[in-house]
């Protein structure tokens, strides 16, 4: 069987550490939201500082499911933050930062419909 290199135009998370996250090997140190064809700031007050609005402009880019990475350790929002999300349909999954990067990647690889929400 012959193997070729496949290079994938959609955005992969190719390594994260404290305090950053790489795209497609493009480093960025602030919260993101990474879709399978953008990356944007996304929650720049942090954990404590988000808001359903936050999490409701997330709806513009009709996703299936919306991985959020709630930083280090694991927090969840509280759920009238993300009432605009599940209202819509839309599975929203809450892990740390490290899981939902891998996560990310694996419902991508499946052609999902996945959305990001990353806070560092």
């Amino acid at each position: 069987m012959k193997l070729h290199l496949h290079t994938s135009p959609l955005n992969l998370v190719t390594q994260y550490g404290d305090g950053y996250l790489d795209v497609n090997q493009t480093r960025y140190t602030e919260n993101v939201l990474i879709t399978p064809e953008h990356v944007a700031p996304w929650g720049r007050a942090g954990f404590d500082g988000l808001s359903a609005e936050d999490f409701a402009a997330l709806l513009e880019y009709t996703p299936e499911v919306v991985v959020f990475g709630a930083g280090a350790r694991l927090r969840f929002p509280h759920p009238r933050l993300t009432a605009a999300l599940t209202n819509a349909g839309i599975g929203v999954e809450v892990m740390d930062t490290g899981a939902a990067c891998r996560t990310y990647n694996v419902l991508l690889s499946e052609d999902r419909r996945v959305l990001a929400a990353i806070l560092l």
